[in-house]
């Protein structure tokens, strides 16, 4: 690839304006590396969107600005996603999609600042949706595997990786004790089915996150499609002292509350009660609807109503756990058994933490799990 041409350069982010602002310096920074590695090699970057001083930062925030942003970039154009932080890949993915030119996402590697896993979400969606791109990562975009890749990009469009770890299922041999296992137990789930409550699809534009009914649904498992506007709404019915016997079962148990004072600020008891609705709300809809798993999206719409939902998830993926009750019967829901969640709506997580979840259990083995980040 001729080196001449302008390469544009853009910055997703998140949609929360908060977290966009205390990210803005990281990013500047960031970009600013990346470009003088790329000056180093004879390209010229044009940085296709500013600063917006309505909103006090300049990234992409939102799908409506990320098209008002494309519209302008020429579709042929070398174009690289630079990413520090955490973002919302439905906010560029649409131009992704259609734009010709070779397209390098490229990330910092940072313990502090998400760009990385940023970018490999954005990576992950891009991928599902058969988009053509290559990545780079770097901690100070110094160092000679680096340069020599985005070199190559500069020159050819591409950059090639070593993939030799890499190796086919089939290629792998496994204990013939542990594919009989296996076979029976998917051969069962088919048979038997199960329902996957999702509380909102497609937490945080994670196109990468949505599983395809059509390729669900050949596991066993169906979607059960549920609203967190219901979630809420179930909040409300639970009684405080339904609640107040959770959070007594947990001071029992030994955990340790560091409540405070400003609910803006800090963990209040208020909170952790009204955490505790949401776990005792959840258990009641999934029995309702026969859910074997759930995920609670929380990040868009919840998050303006509730309390993080972090408590409750850790609940519902252990079996040792404060009982929920019937809100009539005073039956107890799934009694001594964990209730698989998957965080952010995470269907890739939920499917895998429900199998993980059941084999465990038959082979004898402690079941609890927690999966994240497996889209």
């Amino acid at each position: 690839m001729n080196t001449k041409p302008i390469i544009y350069l853009i910055a997703n982010g998140d949609l929360r304006a908060s977290a966009n602002q205390k990210c803005e310096t990281a990013q500047l920074a960031m970009e600013a590396a990346l470009i003088k590695a790329i000056k180093l090699e004879g390209g010229i970057v044009k940085r296709a969107h500013g600063f917006r001083k309505e909103v006090g930062h300049s990234f992409i925030d939102s799908q409506k600005y990320g098209m008002e942003i494309f519209r302008k970039i020429p579709s042929g154009a070398p174009l690289i996603v630079a990413e520090a932080v955490w973002q919302y890949s439905h906010h560029i993915l649409h131009g992704l999609m259609t734009h010709k030119g070779p397209i390098l996402t490229a990330a910092n590697w940072s313990g502090t600042w998400p760009g990385l896993v940023g970018m490999l979400n954005l990576n992950g969606s891009m991928t599902k949706a058969g988009i053509e791109y290559s990545s780079l990562w770097s901690e100070d975009f110094q160092d000679s595997t680096f340069r020599a890749g985005l070199r190559a990009w500069l020159r050819k469009g591409k950059v090639s990786h070593a993939t030799k770890h890499v190796r086919t299922y089939a290629s792998a041999k496994l204990p013939p004790s542990a594919t009989r296992i296996g076979e029976k137990y998917a051969a069962d789930l088919r048979s038997r089915k199960a329902i996957m409550g999702v509380f909102d699809e497609g937490c945080m534009g994670m196109h990468n996150a949505i599983i395809p009914d059509e390729l669900l649904q050949s596991t066993g498992v169906f979607k059960e499609r549920l609203s967190q506007s219901s979630l809420y709404a179930a909040m409300l019915q639970v009684s405080t002292a339904d609640a107040n016997a959770a959070l007594r079962w947990l001071l029992r148990k030994g955990m340790k509350f560091n409540w405070g004072k400003n609910a803006e600020t800090e963990l209040t008891k208020r909170q952790s009660i009204d955490q505790l609705k949401m776990y005792i709300a959840a258990v009641r809809i999934a029995d309702e609807f026969g859910c074997a798993t759930i995920g609670i999206q929380y990040q868009q719409g919840l998050k303006d109503l509730a309390p993080a939902s972090d408590l409750a998830e850790g609940l519902l993926n252990n079996r040792d756990r404060p009982p929920v009750f019937h809100a009539k019967s005073r039956k107890e829901l799934f009694k001594g058994e964990a209730l698989p969640h998957f965080n952010e709506v995470d269907e890739c997580s939920g499917l895998d933490g429900l199998v993980t979840y059941e084999l465990w259990k038959k082979l004898g083995w402690e079941p609890e799990n927690t999966l994240h980040d497996l889209r």
